[in-house]
């Protein structure tokens, strides 16, 4: 579940570079699902408000990443 959850960010990510699909259903579908795992690290932004890089994407898979190494390490000891 935590994979997919990754991959549905990384595949917003890219999305966020063509906005002819950003009005696509799947392109809604996704900014539903990553919304609340992205809107806490927002605040991760370099820049100013129009030219800000939003890290945010970066720090919520790291952050999945390591709960998944934890669930991970529960199941094997």
């Amino acid at each position: 579940m935590i994979t997919i959850l990754i991959f549905a960010i990384v595949i917003r990510t890219i999305l966020s570079y063509f906005p002819k699909y950003q009005s696509h259903k799947f392109s809604a579908l996704l900014t539903d699902v990553t919304d609340p795992l992205l809107k806490p690290f927002k605040r991760f932004q370099i820049g100013s408000a129009a030219g800000a890089i939003d890290f945010s994407p970066i720090v919520a898979i790291i952050v999945l990443n390591l709960i998944q190494s934890v669930i991970v390490r529960q199941f094997i000891f």
